[in-house]
């Protein structure tokens, strides 16, 4: 099925839940909006139709550096599996090389790939650490990611100043002296 043929099926299905839920799809305000959170959710989701791998791979470099190579603060939007509403926050990723280094700007575009697809934050978190440690086989990875999740926000126990943080890390990470030396680094500004 085409995107174009998937985004028409999508709108259907939303008209039917705008209907279901009370609201007159004729109505000015709503006319569009089937089409407009379909296209939205395709957008949303992209990450599906994209290889987090093949990224890494396509900017490989050969380096004999050895030391924390560390990216912090990369912004990410993610839509909760359990309620398709919205989970936004931070994350903080590095690795130790083992030969090989990638572009920098890869790791924020493979925190995007596994963001864009529904989530939950603590598989978010694992997936990109194996993705690194799978594809450029570094001495160590960490992640930690903080965030913010609306399902817990807007609905349910509505705790508007929650956050939730999750890590997941391999390797030279396991020693604490090496993940107090990360945590020290992304917390400095």
């Amino acid at each position: 099925m085409s995107t174009e043929e998937i985004q028409e099926q999508l709108a259907v299905h939303y008209k039917e839940i705008i209907k279901l839920l009370g609201e007159d799809n004729a109505r000015e305000g709503l006319i569009k909006t089937p089409e407009r959170v379909a296209k939205a959710m395709k957008f949303l989701t992209k990450g599906y139709q994209e290889d987090p791998e093949q990224i890494l791979l396509g900017a490989m470099f050969q380096e004999q550096y050895k030391q924390m190579v560390i990216v912090k603060d990369i912004d990410f939007f993610s839509m909760c599996e359990h309620h398709m509403l919205p989970f936004f926050g931070k994350a903080h990723i590095a690795y130790i090389p083992n030969q090989y280094i990638t572009g920098l700007s890869k790791i924020p575009r493979i925190v995007d790939v596994f963001a864009r697809r529904l989530q939950v934050q603590e598989r978010l978190t694992t997936q990109i650490k194996e993705c690194i440690q799978n594809t450029l086989n570094p001495l160590g990875v960490m992640v930690v990611i903080e965030a913010q999740h609306m399902c817990m926000q807007m609905r349910g126990v509505e705790k508007q100043n929650s956050s939730t943080t999750t890590s997941d890390f391999t390797g030279a990470f396991e020693q604490s002296k090496t993940r107090e030396e990360f945590i020290n680094l992304i917390r400095s500004k």
